[in-house]
């Protein structure tokens, strides 16, 4: 409810105190359940699961695969990752006018949020069976001309196709839709500030962190917010 937008701004100054390690706290707490999903989404088959398990898992009907309950449970927490993408986002897109003392570009909170809600939708999406290969290759170009690689940040599942019309790809669905809608909400926000960065190829400085993100690469991540900005994210 303080995160909301019709809620008077004093209730939210507590968040913006000078030091940063209030709102360092309530982000990293926020952004702990989508980290958690995106590295279940993406752990590879043979992490957890035999291989006399795997064949049987194939072999099964979409409506019984039993490889995808563990992942099942993970997504009936639709709740919880709609109240932390949604508190994460609505914290970054006041910080913009609110946050008197810049802590959270300063603090890194913002390249945080904005790595972690992506990072997870890819994770979300390539559990769904989409493609991370985010644009045709003749566009993946970066400075001075370089192409990127095409890389598949996950796991390629036989059963992703199968998915796409059971429950499981319902609740995915909606969680995708969740992240997707968070993102806009600051790429909405911050859009000057992203467009000119994007320009100058500076976007990754302050809204991608420089470490390996919990799922994917930053290059993938950098091309998806570039999607965004460019409100051709569907």
């Amino acid at each position: 409810m303080v995160c909301e937008n019709n809620v008077d701004t004093w209730r939210r100054a507590g968040f913006f105190e000078e030091t940063g390690e209030t709102y360092k706290r309530v982000v990293a707490v926020c952004l702990k359940p989508l980290e958690h999903l995106a590295t279940k989404l993406g752990e590879g088959p043979g992490n957890s699961v035999d291989k006399a398990t795997q064949l049987s898992n194939q072999l099964l009907s979409p409506t019984d695969a039993r490889s995808d309950l563990k992942n099942v449970e993970e997504l009936y927490n639709f709740q919880l990752y709609a109240w932390c993408s949604g508190s994460v986002a609505s914290l970054t897109a006041c910080s913009r006018k609110e946050d008197k003392f810049g802590v959270a570009q300063l603090s890194g909170s913002n390249a945080a949020v904005v790595s972690t809600l992506l990072s997870c939708l890819l994770a979300v999406e390539n559990f769904m069976g989409k493609k991370t290969n985010l644009q045709p290759p003749n566009q993946l170009l970066g400075p001075a001309g370089i192409k990127w690689a095409t890389v598949n940040g996950g796991r390629v599942d036989v059963a992703a196709g199968k998915r796409r019309s059971g429950p499981v790809n319902s609740k995915a669905y909606a969680i995708a839709d969740v992240l997707k809608t968070s993102i806009y909400q600051i790429v909405s926000t911050f859009q000057d500030e992203m467009s000119a960065g994007a320009k100058a190829n500076l976007l990754e400085k302050d809204w991608i962190t420089s470490g390996k993100p919990v799922f994917g690469t930053r290059e993938m991540l950098i091309q998806k917010l570039r999607i965004f900005l460019d409100f051709r994210a569907t």
